[in-house]
């Protein structure tokens, strides 16, 4: 069951890097390409390694940037969305919100 489970929850971008690029696409207002391009840039990959789910289950796992299943000692949650502002440099809404609340901005 959590096989099947993690298949059909992952097609939603997060086994791969469609999270990360629509976010770019969102929040920056990119082109497709151009956001793949930059999600690319910040995770040191190449824009074809994006859509591999082996690699980037690693590259998620490395930056600690969230899995489509909750995974021992590793983020997620609020926890995922801080280290993904830090590796894309980018201010997530939700993360500054959550700052403000704990005094930490």
């Amino acid at each position: 069951m959590a096989v099947t489970h993690e298949v059909a929850t992952g097609m939603g971008g997060i086994r791969t890097a469609g999270d990360l690029v629509a976010r770019m696409q969102m929040l920056k207002g990119m082109k497709l390409k151009d956001a793949k391009e930059y999600v690319a840039g910040k995770l040191g990959v190449s824009v074809f390694d994006l859509s591999d789910s082996n690699m980037m289950k690693e590259i998620r796992e490395q930056l600690d940037i969230g899995h489509v299943l909750d995974r021992t000692k590793c983020a997620n949650g609020m926890e995922a969305k801080f280290n993904i502002a830090r590796v894309l440099d980018i201010e997530i809404n939700s993360v500054n919100r959550f700052k403000s609340k704990i005094h930490l901005v």
